[in-house]
């Protein structure tokens, strides 16, 4: 029995985002024209959202294989090896345009979504990171996008008691119309007992299990493959409406089932809801699956099975039991009160066939809807305002006059200020687990029952690349690994969420297809796996797009524990010691921003084996117990680092004397630069010695630059022969109020 015909017009197609050509390849595949609810399957899995159309081909680009990797690309998340028989379960995605139209249900439904990703796959989530793109906050619709996004990933995580451990939040103009927010987690699983999406094994059931469907999300994958306008508030009822309570229940009885061997198969109904989960767990298997929508259980009635394939109700999984061990699974499901229902069975003919009341609704090959969407290799080509980003001549820009007042501004710059007034609302202790907490450059998590702990960080400069997408990209590989590093951990893996803009612009292409060449080429330098990811295009208004935001989510492991590393200075009397050598680096810095007002000039050049004898140094350095604190420089320089060092332990500030030769430098080159590949160390006086032995014999640039101690960071700048120097005189109450009192000061009291 064929499904019956609709009549599809042109103006229909084009509602359901398909291109002509996409159509016609349609009728091909099924030897006929599809009906209403066939096209909206189609609308969906070829959606940019689904099928990754203008990017799959450059992702094949990326390293994703290494001796620690249990899985990459291609299932719900990615695992790697971390010993004692267990893996790293591990993912980050987006969830921008949902955030932008509805921030609280935007944000949290992102967030319930890439819990389920992980554990679907077998994995209990330990921890969240965020990671947050915003308008600068002068304007009032910004504060209530960032006050909102941060209240819905707290409300969610916070139920689910899944602790928000760390994370960044960037502010410039360039999102005030496209917010981007993009949340990691990482659970735990057993390396032999990892789950996968797949629909195996002919004649076992197909069983739903969770929230009820309702009516909405429909179209959401839809909408998130589309640039915004004015008309975007109207898109309200496609942002689905998340309930953490729900998820926690499906969360116990998902890992309490795979504890019971009753499943072959689970996959969290995510964008594209039931349809994705289908099609994508058939397509993997090489099977088909038949589906039932009578027994779907609904919240809403006269649902169409349109509406019932397309709906991204959320707390949603669609499982494949064990042939006769249904009533094992369903009692289960019932025991945490969730909804469940055989909705289907595998079959062997590789078709998602779709009934409803005895009839067939939709018959598609489920290989044709996962992985036979089109492919593109859009053109591509730099804007023709390169140039002119890139060209600076810093010989005009007067050099710094007031450097305190430089450094006090940059220390209430939202970009560089302490997140605390966003991390005090996530519960971040939760499950005992956090060994470091928000705040550093990295959160530390302690693996339970193991002398094991994670360090993770997200990290993305978009400055650096809409100056210079591949130099950005791979600075951000960089940064990523170094703050690990820092945290005392060796990176082992790497999740990506890469934010362009329309990829049918060649300029957003010509950004994208550098930002994987500078990814891929730092991540095979650091032997750094990509294990998983997710691209968001189409993130743009009005024809502005965003800037390139590669987002990347790192993970690495510290072995024992104990060794686990923080920024802030310790002990008085320690020596600073800066690894590393300090160049003209003034191109897309902070504090050209936030001074001068420039987002110009070619970005900190990056020297990829220099980075990483570095790292190597540092990690050796800690390991041998010879640091008390390392803490990397990035935005806002030295003098920033050095400012973090003295007051990011709240508890117990401590200043520093500290004197830097400029040398050739210009003065703001040398305090707020930011160069690469330079780390600022505390070190006990008896360790300072062997300290600098070690770098030099590792071929590190390795200086004393001054003490820890006082109630003060004073830097002095000694000029040479060029006249006088500059100098930075400043209490520690007065640094940290500007850096921990700012960011909750401009959304109180703009």
């Amino acid at each position: 029995m064929k499904p019956g015909a609709d009549i599809i017009t042109k103006d229909l197609i084009a509602q359901h985002g398909l291109s002509d050509e996409e159509y016609k390849k349609i009728v091909e595949i099924l030897g006929r024209e599809p009906n209403l609810t066939e096209l909206g399957l189609f609308s969906v899995m070829w959606s940019e959202h689904c099928s990754y159309k203008s990017s799959r081909i450059h992702l094949k680009k990326l390293p994703t294989t290494g001796i620690r990797v249990v899985q990459g690309p291609g299932e719900n998340a990615g695992a790697v090896d971390i010993g004692d028989g267990l893996c790293a379960v591990f993912k980050m995605e987006s969830h921008n345009h949902p955030s932008f139209i509805e921030p609280y249900q935007g944000a949290a439904t992102g967030v319930g979504g890439i819990l389920r990703d992980i554990f679907t796959m077998g994995a209990r989530p330990i921890t969240l990171l965020d990671s947050l793109r915003f308008g600068l906050l002068d304007r009032p619709l910004n504060r209530h996008l960032f006050k909102g996004v941060v209240a819905g990933i707290a409300g969610y995580g916070n139920c689910m008691g899944v602790p928000t451990v760390g994370g960044e939040a960037v502010f410039n103009d360039i999102y005030s119309q496209n917010p981007l927010v993009n949340v990691f987690c990482l659970g735990i699983a057993k390396k032999d007992k990892l789950f996968k999406g797949l629909a195996a094994g002919i004649g076992n059931p197909v069983i739903y299990v969770g929230s009820k469907t309702g009516r909405d999300g429909i179209h959401g994958a839809t909408m998130a493959s589309d640039s915004f306008d004015e008309a975007s508030e109207a898109k309200r009822p496609t942002v689905q409406v998340g309930d953490p309570f729900t998820e926690k229940l499906l969360l116990e009885a998902c890992l309490e089932l795979m504890a019971g061997d009753l499943l072959v198969g689970i996959q969290d109904m995510g964008a594209a809801g039931l349809t994705s989960s289908s099609c994508e767990m058939a397509s993997r298997a090489g099977n088909g699956v038949e589906l039932d929508l009578t027994h779907v259980p609904r919240r809403e009635p006269n649902m169409t099975p349109y509406e019932l394939m397309l709906s991204e109700s959320q707390e949603r999984m669609l499982m494949i039991a064990r042939e006769g061990r249904e009533e094992e699974v369903l009692k289960i499901c019932r025991k945490w009160d969730l909804s469940a229902a055989v909705v289907g069975r595998v079959t062997s003919d590789g078709m998602l066939r779709v009934k409803d009341n005895g009839k067939v609704v939709a018959e598609v090959p489920a290989k044709a809807l996962a992985e036979e969407g089109p492919r593109y290799e859009r053109p591509s080509a730099p804007p023709a305002f390169q140039d002119h980003l890139q060209s600076l001549n810093f010989d005009l820009l007067p050099d710094v006059k007031d450097a305190t007042a430089v450094l006090l501004s940059l220390l209430e710059s939202p970009t560089i200020a302490s997140k605390r007034w966003v991390y005090q609302q996530y519960d971040h202790m939760v499950r005992t687990n956090t060994l470091v907490r928000p705040g550093s450059d990295a959160a530390v998590v302690r693996i339970k029952g193991t002398n094991k702990a994670l360090a993770m960080t997200t990290d993305g400069n978009s400055r650096y690349c809409v100056l210079n997408p591949y130099l950005g990209a791979s600075i951000a590989v960089a940064e990523a690994a170094r703050n690990l590093v820092c945290s005392g951990a060796e990176p082992i893996g790497l999740t990506d969420c890469l934010n362009f803009g329309n990829p049918e612009r060649p300029d957003i292409m010509w950004q994208f297809i550098l930002c994987i060449e500078g990814i891929k080429d730092a991540c095979d330098a650091f032997n750094i796996p990509v294990v998983s990811g997710n691209v968001s295009f189409y993130n743009e208004t009005n024809g502005l797009s965003i800037y390139p935001t590669p987002i990347l989510g790192m993970v690495g492991l510290i072995e024992p524990a104990d060794r686990a590393m923080t920024p802030w200075f310790k002990q008085a009397g320690d020596q600073i010691i800066l690894l590393g050598a300090t160049k003209e680096d003034l191109g897309g810095t902070e504090y050209l921003r936030v001074v001068h007002q420039r987002e110009q000039g070619t970005p900190p050049l990056l020297n990829l084996e220099t980075e990483k004898t570095l790292q190597h140094c540092v990690l050796r350095l800690i390991r041998e117990g010879l640091v008390r604190s390392a803490h990397d420089c990035s935005d806002g320089g030295v003098a920033v680092a050095l400012a973090e060092c003295c007051v990011t332990n709240s508890l117990q500030p401590l200043g520093a004397v500290v004197k830097l030769a400029a040398g050739p430098l210009r003065f703001d080159s040398l305090l707020f630069g930011e160069s690469q590949s330079r780390v600022v160390l505390s070190v006990s006086p008896a360790h300072c010695e062997a300290v600098l032995r070690k770098a030099g014999e590792a071929g590190v640039e390795a200086t004393v630059i001054g003490t820890v101690g006082g109630e003060r960071l004073v830097v002095e700048v000694e000029a040479g022969g060029r006249g006088s120097g500059c100098r930075i005189d400043a209490d520690l109450e007065t640094l940290y109020d500007r850096w921990g009192n700012s960011l909750e000061r401009s959304l109180t009291h703009p």
